[in-house]
């Protein structure tokens, strides 16, 4: 799937052409190899509505106009004459006091637009059309804005000038003395003032703030997302020259599936020898949940049975994962494993987690939330991916490779339950009724 995030206006020609073709969303994304949720995304973001009859007809939404008798009594003063119907009259439905807006129930499913509609060229409903220009450009408007930085009006600065600059500049109050005393009257946080007299929109400076002309501009932060002393010996090169010197060691590679931003996610254990997985589902994304799901597994089965399924564990750089030694030694500060972190942006490092993750997103695509599930409800996912065969495995299971290497009680406690072959479902039917 192409790295780069944004859609080009050719891309978008591509998804107009296709709409009037009629194709899928899941069609138009493997031409332009995107996920079909960013066309989703893109169209009902971008699309155009007009309010435009048809040939010969002019544009009107409202539920009676087939049936609606009236004639010259929405409007006084009608400039229509009187043996005109008031349905034929763009302006007279908006004046009845019967007018119920129709909405067409086509819009409300994909492609949620009329591009392609056969009934087009006669229907007087609002449309919705997507234009690829007009989209391009509403693009283009919307990344400008965003990157322009404080959004503030002009009765905003005016306010805020007559507030801050006769303290600040005249008397020598400090911002944060201003703050406290009339948070009522500001409209922004502290650090946010802070932001808007650097940009220079106010009439109170820099200058005028006696500290913060002394301090030096701040670096820039590192490029990765968690402290990077935590990394020190942990980094991919480390990882490479552990192996080598232990060539035996399984490796374990532990991942993040997110559902919606923001909610439940699912933290992913692979192991890379049976191609096995689990999943944990967790209310936050956040470096606690994931110690605690490693220190349930340690104080459960025990810190032999630990060490020989998690010898060496390979993760990327979020920051749910900013704390290796808290997994790496148990509360006796016993070692229990090894952690390392693959390169910044580089999943191929932990290719075979990422290829497992395949399944999971035919069950749970990519923005649906894992909210509504419980831990229950993912080790049946996960139950029915693991009694899958693969023909790495010589088209035996992972399942029943894993309970070889380990056990079935182990498997068990995961969750891990064999799925007949013809039960199998790796679709998103499977969740879609619990």
């Amino acid at each position: 799937m192409a790295n780069q995030k944004h859609l080009t206006a050719l891309d978008r020609i591509t998804i107009e052409n296709g709409l009037k073709n009629n194709d899928s969303f899941k069609a138009i994304a493997k031409k332009l190899d995107k996920d079909c949720t960013t066309i989703s995304k893109e169209v009902k973001n971008n699309l155009s509505v007009r309010k435009t009859g048809a040939f010969g007809r002019s544009f009107n939404n409202c539920l009676y106009r087939y049936t609606c008798k009236e004639r010259n009594s929405a409007c006084d003063n009608c400039p229509v004459m009187k043996s005109q119907l008031c349905r034929s009259c763009t302006r007279c439905i908006y004046e009845c006091g019967s007018y119920v807006e129709e909405i067409c129930p086509r819009l409300s499913k994909p492609p949620y637009v009329c591009n392609g509609c056969p009934d087009m060229k006669k229907c007087t409903l609002t449309k919705h059309i997507y234009y690829a220009l007009e989209a391009n450009k509403k693009y283009e408007e919307r990344l400008s804005e965003s990157r322009r930085g404080i959004i503030i009006t002009q009765d905003e600065i005016n306010h805020l000038n007559e507030l801050l600059y006769p303290l600040i500049a005249q008397q020598g109050q400090s911002i944060h003395h201003v703050y406290i005393h009339h948070k009522n009257e500001i409209m922004f946080s502290e650090k946010t003032l802070y932001k808007i007299i650097d940009a220079g929109i106010l009439k109170v400076r820099n200058i005028d703030l006696p500290r913060q002309v002394t301090y030096k501009k701040r670096k820039k932060p590192s490029r990765y997302k968690i402290d990077s002393k935590c990394m020190d010996g942990r980094r991919y090169e480390d990882f490479k020259n552990f192996i080598e010197e232990n060539p035996d060691m399984p490796v374990v590679q532990i991942d993040t599936v997110e559902g919606t931003k923001g909610g439940a996610c699912l933290l992913t254990v692979h192991f890379t020898v049976p191609t096995f997985m689990i999943a944990f589902r967790r209310e936050y994304n956040d470096a606690q949940s994931v110690i605690d799901i490693f220190n349930d597994i340690y104080n459960h089965l025990g810190r032999d049975m630990f060490m020989k399924l998690f010898p060496v564990i390979l993760t990327d750089n979020g920051p749910e994962f900013s704390n290796p030694e808290a997994i790496e030694f148990d509360e006796d500060g016993n070692r229990r494993t090894y952690m390392f972190y693959c390169h910044p942006s580089s999943p191929f490092e932990k290719g075979d987690c990422e290829v497992n993750h395949e399944f999971i997103r035919r069950i749970a695509p990519k923005g649906k939330p894992f909210d509504p599930y419980t831990q229950k409800d993912i080790n049946l996912m996960m139950s029915h991916i693991n009694s899958y065969a693969r023909p790495k495995l010589n088209d035996k299971t992972p399942l029943f490779v894993f309970a070889l290497l380990f056990s079935k009680e182990v498997a068990s406690y995961f969750g891990i339950e064999h799925i007949d072959p013809d039960k199998i479902n790796l679709t998103q039917s499977l969740l879609s009724q619990r």
